[in-house]
């Protein structure tokens, strides 16, 4: 389990040599959506390169992605496949909820805002954020993939299926009675748990290249709760307007983030900056005074 957070915590590492593309997507961000759904093998891959001579990160995640691609029926693919942005903008309101809600990824990526994310997650149990959360890792798998000839995540199907995959056989084993059979479930929650700190490295690229400071610590991850949700949240956040501004949208704001929990949307902070800081907690609590305790103060480096 250790050897695999590792790895997502150093899977970003680039070779120096790999340039591709600007990390835009303006061609196709503008371009009708076809008529009929789009597959694999449609204008997605078109114009990737192959993976380069002794690239493993690049390799491992395309491998992966694609062979999990196979273990899903035809219909079910060619429901969640990859599609062009259409050349409109989204309507808002209620039909602007619903249309973000029901679509599949898109290039650009689609801007989730963080109350849309629990206003349709909340009611199905959370089985929306499922689809959230594919959706999301297939968006930027084949973005970057589009963008920089190289892939450094293993998108939705690659991040999500070995998951469920091994839960599903690991939880039949234990039901059964198979000894070990609840290593296969640890193996999937570390799984997981990689993705997401992979996530988070790549969220905070994505706005470092709009010249932003990089809004998360993506190792608050393997915290325990409520650190972890934290910066779950604040990912949400940070990647729906990076996602707005890709797509050439205005940001029409997040009341959730940006006034019920300024947590979400507030600059970086440490754990000790978040502890001492009651007026980033909640809205109620916007006017209380920081917390003046030595030790929540921020250590100074020794010179």
């Amino acid at each position: 389990m250790r050897a695999l957070l590792l790895l997502a915590c150093a899977v970003g590492g680039r070779p120096a040599s790999r340039t591709f593309a600007p990390r835009h997507i303006a061609s196709s961000a503008r371009t009708p959506p076809p008529t009929a759904p789009p597959t694999f093998d449609d204008w997605a891959a078109k114009g990737v390169p192959p993976p380069a001579a002794g690239d493993l990160v690049d390799r491992i995640c395309r491998a992966v992605n694609f062979a999990c691609r196979q273990t899903v029926v035809g219909s079910v693919r060619r429901a969640v496949a990859l599609r062009r942005a259409p050349e409109q903008p989204g309507e808002r309101g209620f039909a602007g909820f619903l249309a973000k809600a029901t679509s599949p990824p898109e290039l650009p990526p689609v801007s989730r805002p963080t109350w849309l994310v629990i206003a349709a997650s909340v009611p199905t149990l959370l089985g929306w954020y499922g689809f959230y959360k594919f959706s999301t890792e297939e968006e930027l798998f084949w973005e970057e993939l589009r963008t920089t000839g190289r892939a450094t995540g293993c998108g939705g199907y690659g991040t999500l299926l070995p998951f469920v995959y091994a839960v599903l056989l690991g939880g039949a084993g234990q039901l059964a009675g198979v000894h070990g059979s609840e290593t296969l479930v640890e193996a999937g929650s570390a799984w997981i748990l990689a993705g997401q700190v992979n996530l988070y490295r790549r969220v905070n690229e994505l706005c470092a290249e709009r010249g932003e400071q990089p809004p998360l610590y993506a190792w608050w991850a393997l915290l325990p709760p409520p650190i972890d949700l934290i910066v779950g949240l604040r990912q949400l956040h940070f990647l729906a307007k990076r996602n707005a501004a890709a797509r050439g949208e205005d940001w029409e704001g997040d009341a959730v983030a940006e006034r019920l929990f300024p947590f979400i949307s507030a600059p970086r902070f440490t754990l000790r900056e978040f502890a001492r800081r009651p007026s980033i907690w909640f809205w109620f609590t916007d006017g209380v005074p920081d917390i003046d305790w030595a030790w929540l103060q921020e250590v100074a480096p020794e010179p």
